[in-house]
This record gives C-alpha cells, structure tokens and sequence, in this order.
C-alpha cells in the first residue's frame, strides 16, 4: 500500500506493508538516525517523534507507529525541530542546562519535551514519565524544560495534508462496520501499543488489518446528564479531564497509565476489547457498573462490561462485531476508589489493580461493587467480598471480617510482577485502605507535609 503523510516538512509517499514502523522507516529508508531504537515496545521513549494529525499534536513512540496510520498527518523527528539557522528553544535549553550524556536517549527527551513545549504543557514530570534514561539525572533535564517554556515555540498549527484515502482505513462507523463485514478476520488496530508488541516482539505479522485513525466519529466523550458515553477510539489522555471532577481516583489512575506517548495513542475501546486480565480500565468501569455497546453492521447490542470477559483470552463478541462505546453512570463515580500496585510508579503495568464502590447509607453498606485486575485470568468481580460486607455497618470490624473472602474470589498466579500471595495480601489492604480513605481522610502517598 502507499502512504502519504508530511514528514519534516515534506511530502513523503512511501510504499509499505501495513505493519511497517515509522521507526524502521526512519532509521532504514530515510537515514534519520537521530530518532533511537531502545526497548522497541513503546517503554523507554528513544523513539519518540511528534505526530500531528485530526487528533491534534502527540509525542508518540516511532517504534510501535506503523505508517498507515499516518496517512494525512505530519510528523516532525529530532532532526526537523530546527528552523535552519537556530536550535529549538529545547535543544538549546538541554545543552545549556547539561541535560544529555551519552546522547542515545536524548533526542526521544527533546521530542517529548518539544512537543510539550508546542502545546504549552508544563507538567513536565508527567510529560517524560515515558522517556527512561536519565544519564544526567532528573534535575538538567527538568531545569532544561522549564527554561525552555519560558521561550515562544517555533511550532506552527498543527496541521495534515490532502492524502487519498486507504482501503484499509475507513473514516466513520459506518465505514468501519460495512468493511469489518466483508473482513470479518482482519485486526482492528486504533492505537497499535498493543499490536505493536505482536509485530515487534513476537515478530508476527497480521494478515489483513483494518486501521482505525480515521473513524473520528468514535472519538468523543459525551456527558448525557446521568452518565458519560466513550467513543472507542478516544485515547485514554482525553479521559483524565473529564474524571478530575467526576472521579479524582479515576483520573490519578489514568494519569499513571504507561506513558504520555502511550495515553495519546492507546484507545479505551483498546484497552477494553483486548480483554487482558492485566488491562487498568476494566476494574474501575466494572465498580462503576459501565455497559458497551457493540456492533455489527447495523445491529447493535448492549451487555454489562463485566459479562464481556468470558475467560482468558475469550470476550463476547462475534465475527465482525467491534465495541462501538462504552457508557459509564455518574453517580456511582462518587464513591469509587481506584488503586494501582506496581513495581514503578510511573510507565509500569499493574500487578494488581482493585476498584471500589461501597454505598453507605444510614452507617450501612447497603451495596457493594469491587473488582480487580491481574487476580484471575479475566478483570473480575469479589462477589464473595461484596456479600461480606453488604447489610453490614460500615465499620472496621465489617471490613476486618470481610477479608478471608478474598480468597474465596481469586486465586491468583505468581509471575515476575507480584507472588500469589503478595497479590491476595495486598488486594485485602486495599480495602483497608478504601475504609480509611472514606471515614479519616487519609491523604495521597504524594503528599509531603512537615
């Protein structure tokens, strides 16, 4: 197939299978070498170009981008930031400040933080929470970004250009269900951070893809009064707003989420349809009694998220039918808590993930919804935790009694991220940890006081 998409400010068409990367394109076919090859699976942000397209302008990772997507967008690499004549306000700032030492992860630093810049973003820890190596230590580096945000970018609009359209990617739902209909085997790839991995990695090869950077009219997010309905293909960055007012925890979760790289190309519907027991949007959605919507051509149906993972590796979704939204209520967004254990902070995958919802009334759990991630092959439920605590007082003796019922709910693997027994242990603080959030008021790990 031929791509076209602007590249440094050029028109580039390039001929390619469709699980090209831009990273291979880069280093291969074009001789930008400046843009590195780290981990080549999105973690460490050496590869990271700027990308601006329908969705606005990204920092992404070259290395799981494949160029379909690209079609009509335009990308600028290490070596495009200059105007010529003069270094961009980060390059200068990164030399002045002694922010590179050996220099293989520096360009993927200036990427992030250029494109940062360009967008007026000055939550600087976040933005390179994707970009690993710190050669020189945090401290050049962020003193390097706040220098540089004190001078006007050369950026311009961001901006596409006129590109034929791919058979391979439609531009509505429509489009999406009429071709999926015909292809009922193809790979839908939206965001490519997790079918990156199958081509990177495991080095297989899909035999036919269907890309989904164009049905735009699946990326929203739409507050309907009592509840808010995704689009599937909004990327998980364009969900933290919207959850700081209606579910704090929520939103702290997504800010943790991999990576700015990975949050402005990972989908929700990715995250969901995937069906990994490991996936961070289950969990909470589940606690929060969210429902999906999938289709099929013209036929669409609704089920309980929670009834979409049959077992591992198993959703229920028929040849041809694709997750079209999810709808989560408002109101059980009031109460519920999220909690991601992992081994870092930032840009790491979950050992265990537990969401909580208890309504309280009268000093009574009159209901309960807790589900958890990475304590059974599916996203799951503790329907025999729920039951324990459900007419009971909300004290400490309730939960304290409710524990042993974890066991009865999950028996967990033991892997490199967490044992067995680790992973029952600390799903049971959590809800300890639920408990006193909600009657002491217990304050963020984050936070520092005298």
């Amino acid at each position: 197939m031929e791509v076209t998409f602007n590249l440094n400010g050029k028109t580039t068409k390039a001929s390619c299978t469709p699980t090209e990367t831009l990273l291979d394109f880069l280093r291969e076919r074009r001789g930008l070498t400046g843009t590195k090859e780290g981990c080549n699976e999105g973690d460490c942000g050496a590869c990271t170009v700027m990308v601006e397209d329908a969705r606005g302008r990204r920092a992404l990772n070259a290395c799981i981008l494949f160029l379909p997507q690209l079609q009509g967008a335009k990308v600028t690499t290490v070596e495009g930031l200059s105007d010529g004549d003069n270094l961009h306000p980060v390059q200068s700032a990164m030399i002045e400040e002694h922010g590179s030492q050996c220099g293989f992860c520096t360009p993927g630093i200036v990427m992030s933080l250029a494109t940062a810049h360009a967008n007026g973003a000055t939550d600087h820890e976040d933005v390179l929470a994707g970009n690993l190596c710190r050669c020189t230590g945090y401290a050049p580096i962020l003193r390097a970004a706040a220098k540089a945000a004190k001078t006007p970018a050369p950026m311009g609009a961001a901006e596409g250009i006129p590109a034929p359209a791919l058979v391979e990617r439609p531009e509505s739902a429509d489009e999406l269900a009429a071709l999926y209909a015909l292809k009922p085997d193809a790979t839908l790839i939206a965001g490519a951070t997790d079918v990156g991995l199958w081509v990177t990695k495991k080095l297989e090869q899909p035999e036919e893809v269907i890309f989904l950077a164009g049905v735009q009219d699946l990326n929203y997010v739409s507050d309907t009064g009592n509840a808010l309905e995704i689009g599937a293909t909004t990327p998980i960055a364009d969900l933290i707003a919207p959850m700081r007012t209606l579910c704090p925890s929520l939103a702290e979760m997504y800010r943790r989420f991999a990576s700015a790289q990975i949050r402005a190309a990972a989908t929700l519907g990715g995250n969901i349809a995937n069906g990994s027991p490991i996936g961070d949007s289950p969990p909470p959605f589940i606690a929060a009694e969210a429902t999906l919507t999938l289709r099929k051509g013209e036929e669409r149906r609704t089920i309980a998220l929670e009834d979409f993972f049959i077992a591992y590796g198993k959703q229920d979704r028929a040849p041809a039918e694709f997750v079209e939204s999810i709808t989560i209520p408002k109101a059980p967004l009031d109460d519920l808590r999220v909690y991601k254990l992992s081994k870092r902070f930032d840009q790491d995958i979950s050992a265990v993930c537990g969401a909580f919802n208890l309504t309280v009334e009268d000093d009574t759990i009159t209901a309960a919804r807790i589900a958890f991630g990475g304590m059974a092959a599916t996203p799951k439920r503790a329907s025999a935790v729920e039951a324990a605590l459900t007419g009971k007082p909300f004290t400490m003796d309730t939960i304290t009694a409710a524990l042993p019922a974890f066991a009865e709910d999950y028996q967990p693997m033991s892997d490199m991220r967490a044992s067995a027994e680790y992973r029952l242990k600390t799903a049971q603080n959590m809800l300890v940890r639920y408990f006193s959030e909600r009657t002491q008021g217990v304050p963020s790990v984050l936070e520092v006081t005298p």
